[in-house]
């Protein structure tokens, strides 16, 4: 076998060997088979930003829940398009859901991170539960949330939601997310290793210990951050608290974009930050992915035109096991099968995303929902 053949192939056993080892031990949320012992109070903080059409039936969704001891805060981040006025609407009159509205955002805070540090100060409960607009709420979801925190004592449990995906954009891209964190992050070394270069968050659903996430400074401690959730992780584990992980396994769903230009903003906006702020880094990371899902399908093209049969057999070796990676995170995370097969269209489109960071990069910063954002 050549040296670069070898070479290539070996981070892509480590990541199958990752995402066998993570279908077997990444934990996935399920509705409370007893009552809990404590029932204590959870705040449920849904900052909002233009968020007319998804606030009314995420708020439906939450205040349906099974758990009986929840409130929920909506802050409404000075929208333009009636959100609030929705979201008062959706919660009809139920005492458990206040609605209130931002102050101005000051110097040296992003949108979202100071949206959710006012709701924290208006928060009452023992755990701080910061979630998303779009974010969909089976019945039992807060109750297995919950039910999981206490199983695990974690200081923040951050739950990956199960991605509804419908245009080919959002087929292609989005499950990358999940195919990242199940082949390239074991989740034993997250929950029982103290280095913080095992640290992973999803914004999503961040559920805190309120004595936990005061601990670490709240979001004050991070508010110049584009990926908060990432931030917040990285805290918790340098703080040696415990970080814990689980699949949302179709009790929390979300549909996060609608169209390619939603979903190249929208990573575009974060990509470069999960990159360290480093273009150097984004670049090699992209090298490196063409390398791994792009390049041997090529090889595989020459070598089948050539009729060379060994080259062939190494080629087919190179990207059956791609494939099947990426097959495997995808039925661990509810996704489609088949769409594995697109991997080499799903890293050229992510290549695009970069384009698009790389251009607001020097172009002074990131742009999202009217908002120019930090680097």
């Amino acid at each position: 076998m050549p040296v670069f053949l070898a070479l290539s192939l070996a981070p892509l056993l480590l990541f199958a060997l990752i995402a066998i080892l993570n279908a077997l031990t990444f934990p996935r949320l399920r509705a409370a088979e007893r009552r809990l012992d404590t029932l204590p109070l959870v705040s449920v903080l849904v900052p909002i930003r233009n968020e007319a059409g998804v606030i009314g039936e995420t708020l439906r969704s939450l205040l349906a829940q099974t758990y009986p001891n929840f409130e929920v805060l909506v802050l409404d981040d000075q929208s333009t398009d009636g959100c609030a006025d929705e979201a008062r609407a959706a919660g009809g009159g139920d005492p458990r859901l206040r609605v209130l509205s931002g102050k101005a955002l000051p110097t040296g805070w992003t949108g979202k991170v100071w949206a959710c540090h006012q709701l924290s100060e208006q928060a009452a409960g023992d755990f701080l539960l910061f979630t998303d607009a779009d974010v969909r709420w089976q019945p039992d979801a807060l109750m297995a949330l919950v039910s999981e925190a206490q199983r695990t004592q974690a200081d923040l449990l951050t739950v990956w939601p199960t991605q509804i995906t419908v245009t080919w954009s959002e087929r292609l891209v989005v499950p990358l997310m999940a195919f990242s964190i199940l082949a390239y992050l074991p989740v034993l070394a997250v929950h029982h290793l103290s280095w913080p270069v095992f640290s992973a968050a999803m914004g999503q659903c961040l559920l805190f210990r309120r004595n936990a996430y005061q601990q670490v400074g709240g979001h004050a401690s991070i508010s110049d951050r584009v990926l908060d959730d990432m931030a917040f992780a990285y805290t918790i584990k340098r703080h040696r608290l415990r970080l814990r992980m689980a699949d949302g396994n179709g009790l929390i769903q979300t549909r996060m974009y609608r169209n390619w230009q939603q979903v190249r903003d929208g990573f575009g906006k974060n990509i470069l930050a999960g990159h360290g702020n480093s273009v150097f880094f984004l670049l090699l990371s992209t090298v490196f992915h063409w390398w791994l899902f792009i390049v041997p399908w090529g090889g595989l093209a020459v070598s089948l035109f050539s009729r060379q049969l060994k080259q062939t057999i190494e080629y087919v070796l190179w990207v059956a096991l791609a494939l099947l990676t990426r097959a495997l995170t995808a039925a661990v995370s509810r996704q489609r099968l088949r769409d594995a097969l697109l991997l080499p269209v799903s890293v050229f489109s992510m290549t695009l995303i970069v384009f698009r960071a790389l251009d607001w990069h020097f172009r002074g910063g990131p742009e999202w929902k009217s908002r120019r954002l930090s680097r």
